[in-house]
């Protein structure tokens, strides 16, 4: 054999020889790309069911909190009602003379019958004098404790959504 053809044989093993380990390193890291997709798809998976999971328990929280807010609110709703209810209802029986709004009046500490500090447990005052109010101003006052009772509704109606918004964190 010539040097040339040994050359050129030579050169002919070792082209073989790249394109052989070429070939090989091709399938084992083509094997390795493929189980490394497989894993990637695996994770992407068992992320986006986890992310599902957390939208449906938070929509489940926010679903639950509304309807306890609605309930809330219906509640707040019919106690405002009732007491508008109850006003007109005073109003009323203020303005046909069927009740009358009076006021206790202190007596003379020089006689020494003091109006007493707490009132009974009935709540009705025999002995003391007591004077009737005017129906405009009766009227008046029983608007200005109607505006509180309105507020003090409004007020824990507020503070109970506070507290339902604030558990939901």
């Amino acid at each position: 054999m010539t040097p040339a053809q040994k050359l050129a044989c030579l050169l002919l093993v070792v082209v073989i020889a790249c394109f052989s380990t070429w070939k090989v390193q091709d399938w084992r890291y083509g094997k390795q790309l493929a189980e490394q997709a497989s894993l990637h798809k695996d994770d992407l998976a068992a992320i986006s069911n986890a992310a599902a999971a957390q939208v449906l328990a938070e929509q489940d929280r926010r679903l639950g909190l509304e309807s306890r807010l609605q309930s809330l609110d219906e509640a707040h709703f019919k106690e405002f009602s009732d007491a508008q209810k109850n006003t007109a209802l005073l109003r009323d029986r203020l303005a046909t003379a069927d009740v009358r709004l009076s006021v206790l009046l202190a007596e003379d500490p020089a006689i020494g019958c003091n109006v007493p500090a707490a009132p009974d447990a009935v709540g009705v005052v025999h002995a003391a004098r007591r004077a009737q109010l005017d129906p405009a101003h009766a009227q008046r006052i029983i608007a200005i404790t109607d505006d509180g009772d309105n507020a003090v509704i409004a007020l824990r109606a507020c503070q109970a959504y506070a507290r339902g918004v604030s558990t939901l964190k």
